[in-house]
């Protein structure tokens, strides 16, 4: 019993601190449904604050991001997005069912991988590469920095001047401990070119970079 209440715990440590974030990446989907996710969860995670948002409102927009992905199968940005969301609410449920749920958002992307691996500038990778580098390793999860860093490459080859991609292995790189190669992606990103058809997510995660950049340098 005293080892089940351990798991526990260190699941709920580890993906309490999970940030998946991955919605700022730069879109032209042409489906106005996955627009509206985008649009939705871009409120959510940096207008409401995300620590006050109300759990049911974030679960109505996982199930609206699971309707629309199970209704087009076979189109990459439905089914990214809707990893997404299922990662957001792994980040506020926490704990085993966070765990589950971040598996159902790996699954996810593996499928938009095969339809598609260069949707939306590369974030099937980079948000893989994301997955891995936060969730807990075996025997809790499947985490994997080595798995990580191969997906960040990835995603960096096929987006190289991304703000996203570049903010998400410049904190990887901060979190392994390579301060110096960090400061020069998370300035990589803060030169990266305003995604000026979504705003919020913009100066969002700009304002996520800069708070990385301030500690980097603190450090």
């Amino acid at each position: 019993m005293y080892k089940q209440v351990l798991k526990v715990a260190l699941v709920s440590m580890a993906l309490f601190c999970f940030q998946p974030g991955f919605a700022g990446f730069s879109s032209s989907a042409q489906m106005p449904e996955v627009r509206e996710i985008q649009f939705e969860w871009a409120r959510l995670y940096y207008m409401d604050e995300f620590l006050n948002v109300n759990y049911r409102e974030l679960e109505s927009l996982v199930e609206k991001a699971d309707q629309i992905a199970a209704e087009h199968p076979q189109n990459a940005e439905a089914l990214v997005w809707d990893a997404i969301v299922m990662s957001t609410m792994a980040e506020k449920k926490g704990g085993l069912g966070a765990l589950s749920l971040v598996k159902q958002a790996k699954l996810k992307l593996e499928q938009a991988e095969a339809i598609d691996p260069t949707v939306l500038g590369g974030s099937v990778y980079a948000s893989l590469g994301t997955l891995y580098s936060k969730v807990p390793g075996w025997p809790f999860g499947f985490g994997s920095d080595e798995k990580a860093e191969k997906y960040f490459k990835k995603a960096l080859a096929i987006n190289p001047q991304g703000l996203d991609i570049n903010y998400f292995f410049a904190e990887y790189l901060a979190d392994n401990g390579d301060q110096q190669l960090a400061l020069e992606y998370v300035d990589k990103a803060l030169q990266a070119p305003p995604m000026a058809e979504r705003p919020v997510a913009d100066k969002g995660r700009r304002e996520q970079a800069l708070k990385l950049r301030e500690s980097l340098i603190g450090s």
